[in-house]
């Protein structure tokens, strides 16, 4: 078995392989843990119960705690955030070394439905089946162009030990949520833009409307069925680093956000691209592989699993 990826998905589908006594090579391009581990929900964990401890303390009085005075700082939640990260990193490191599974710190392409071209080594692996498993990375929207300074994503956001702030959040759903509590927490100006009528508009109506009053309460602003139209740097597209000027509108109504940056959030596309997909007639849907109920795609031997196939791009679903 090859797999292409070493996320949640491919690391683990790799591991399952090797203890079932298949001979077994995984190839990675980046990092052993995928986004997830790396610069996704490990992290973002980690400094969410740093925000959470944060907001403890802030009203610890309640708890008939006197606190006089203290300093969150984001900083050292980063580094924690980091160190959490790489522990676990190094745990499938290891894992991979125990089941005596081949790692490849490449890019790989299928030439074959039984080959696996090495794009740096320049050499070719081949194996009776073929697991992709690539993920998927965050899209933007028209009007809204991704510099990774001014206009941020989730990469750029959880590899900064710095808070923004005023900051506005493009996209109301776990990710985007999940920043604005850390933000906010560590004082923070946020507030969140969503196109649809509630914040986590693809959870239960119920959950959303727990999530608006306590965000409200929290002092997260808001603006639900507010689309973006455009975004422009004050002071003119060198001045990188100033303000940007986020237009919005709603209800046919237009107006603008001034922010420091602009974290978008909103969703994520399959890298599905420079795999040889089209060579080998494997079929997709807007880039996602298509797949049967055991995860196989159309061409026998080849499986595709995690976001690759936008199933459902949770970690715990790959």
């Amino acid at each position: 078995l090859i797999v292409l990826g070493g996320g949640p998905g491919g690391y683990v589908a790799a591991i399952r392989a090797a203890q079932l006594g298949m001979k077994t090579a995984l190839v990675e391009r980046e990092f052993l843990g995928g986004v997830c581990l790396n610069i996704g929900c490990i992290p973002s964990k980690a400094l969410l119960k740093n925000a959470a401890v944060v907001e403890e303390i802030r009203h610890a009085s309640d708890f008939g705690i006197q606190v006089d005075k203290f300093t969150p700082d984001y900083a050292k939640a980063y580094d924690r955030s980091r160190n959490v990260s790489n522990r676990l990193v190094k745990g499938v490191e290891f894992l991979m070394k125990k089941n005596k599974i081949q790692v490849f710190m490449d890019e790989g392409t299928l030439t074959a439905r039984d080959t696996v071209e090495l794009k740096k080594a320049g050499s070719k692996l081949t194996a009776k089946n073929v697991i992709i498993a690539t993920g998927a990375r965050p899209i933007s929207i028209p009007g809204l162009t991704i510099d990774g300074k001014d206009v941020i994503t989730s990469r750029e956001a959880i590899l900064s030990n710095q808070v923004p702030s005023p900051i506005v959040v493009v996209g109301a759903g776990p990710i985007g949520m999940e920043f604005a509590y850390i933000y906010h927490s560590y004082g923070a100006d946020v507030t969140v833009v969503e196109m649809l009528p509630h914040l986590l508009p693809r959870e239960d109506p119920e959950v959303s409307a727990e999530l608006e009053k306590s965000m409200s309460k929290f002092g997260v602003k808001f603006r639900v069925n507010t689309k973006v139209e455009s975004a422009d740097k004050i002071g003119g597209a060198e001045k990188s680093g100033d303000k940007i000027r986020l237009k919005v509108s709603s209800g046919g109504k237009e107006d603008a956000i001034e922010a420091q940056k602009v974290l978008v959030a909103i969703s994520v596309r399959p890298n599905s691209e420079n795999l040889g997909l089209e060579g080998l007639g494997i079929k997709t849907t807007r880039g996602a592989i298509d797949v049967g109920d055991q995860m196989q795609t159309n061409v026998p031997g080849v499986y595709a699993i995690g976001d690759v196939t936008m199933k459902l791009p949770l970690a715990h679903v790959a």
